[in-house]
This record gives structure tokens, sequence and C-alpha cells, in this order.
């Protein structure tokens, strides 16, 4: 994707405003309470993962907006990942301003391009994209939690349920992630999540899928 040139930061945020439409409101569906159908739904969660996990070539293009204590912005995101490694860019179509993430989950470092005053590089992709625009987004975790996949050593405590045995929320480090909708499987692809939202004190993530698609394993 274009990257765009050096912006000031308050520009980037009301461009991308007034460049993304809203999509429906979303409501986090019931929470499954049923012993039989909760394990019958966390057995069916584990295939979903273990397929994820042979799949880790893939990437998705939707909207996005984030807002950080009453600061942030929306817009468009393209998000590019392959193995470790991620490409995450967010642009506003209508005036062509864009920036691009790209870092790697196993040693977290980070390229920030876009900016004014140009490419800022960091040992934290996350506390790079704060300290420069001032956004909280959670691009570690967010590797996973778009895909509807738990952390590592996630307890049953911090997983719920919807009826139909997709996952609902998962709580982790301070996060509460809620899944609303789901895109239907299709070929041997797994249910993928369509509309999500990441709630933590002073921060929100909602993110809205659009298309998926996966590369060879």
């Amino acid at each position: 994707m274009r990257t765009g040139r050096g912006l000031c930061l308050g520009v980037m945020v009301v461009s991308l405003a007034a460049c993304v439409s809203r999509g429906p409101r979303m409501e986090t569906p019931a929470k499954l309470t049923d012993p039989e159908a909760v394990a019958a739904a966390q057995a069916q969660q584990a295939i979903r993962e273990s397929w994820l996990r042979t799949h880790d070539n893939w990437a998705f293009e939707g909207r996005v907006a984030i807002n950080n204590n009453g600061k942030g912005g929306n817009g468009r995101i393209d998000w590019r990942q392959d193995g470790d490694r991620y490409e995450v860019s967010l642009s506003a179509p209508v005036t062509r301003q864009s920036w691009r993430l790209i870092g790697d989950t196993r040693s977290k470092a980070g390229r920030l391009e876009g900016l004014e005053g140009g490419t800022r590089e960091g040992e934290d992709a996350e506390q790079l994209l704060r300290e420069a625009t001032g956004w909280e987004i959670p691009i570690q975790a967010l590797t996973r939690w778009a895909q509807g996949m738990s952390g590592p050593g996630a307890t049953a405590e911090q997983i719920d349920f919807a009826p139909d045995g997709r996952l609902r929320s998962v709580q982790e480090s301070g996060w509460r992630i809620d899944y609303a909708l789901w895109f239907e499987p299709q070929g041997d692809h797994p249910a993928l999540p369509r509309q999500i939202v990441a709630v933590r004190e002073g921060a929100k993530v909602r993110l809205i899928v659009d298309r998926w698609d996966f590369g060879a394993p």
C-alpha cells in the first residue's frame, strides 16, 4: 500500500474520521453457560486455533476506529502477516494520507512510516506507535485477536462462548475483546471474525473486517 508523506497527527485524525462511514452497531451475543455445550465449544475452538497456527500467512482488509482517552481516529486498515512479520497500514482514502507500521511479533521491534519528520524505529512497536501518535493499539496481541485466538495460557474463566459455539469474548492483559459477528466457514477455512471490539481502561479499538485472505500454509 502506498505510504503518504509526513503528516501532522491532528490532520491525520480529522481526515481519517471524515473518511470512514460507521458500520452497524455491534452487540455481543449472550453467554453460553451449559457445561456440555461449553465443552463442545472449547473443542471447536481448539480445532480452529490448530488450523490457524498452521496457516500463518494471511491478510485482512477492513476499517478500524481507535480511541485513547478521547483522542484517536478511524480509517481503512490493511494487515499483512507472514509468520512473525507484519505490515499494518492505515489510510484515509479521500486525502490519501497514511502510515504504515512494520514489525515482528517475536522481537517486538518496529518501524513506523508516514509521520511528520520521517520514519521512526524502536525496540517496541507498540510503544513507538503510542509515543508518535498517542494511539493505544495492542499490535502484538491483535495478531491473535483478529483471528479469534486466545493468548497463551488463557484459562477457561477468561474465555466465553456464544450460544452458536463461537468465541464471544476474551480477557487478556487488562483488555476485554468482544466478538459480535463472524464470517461463515468457507472450504477448509474456519469461521473468522468480522466485527471485534477491544477495550481497556481509557482505550478502545473497534475493528470491522471486510475481507480475509490466506496464503499457502
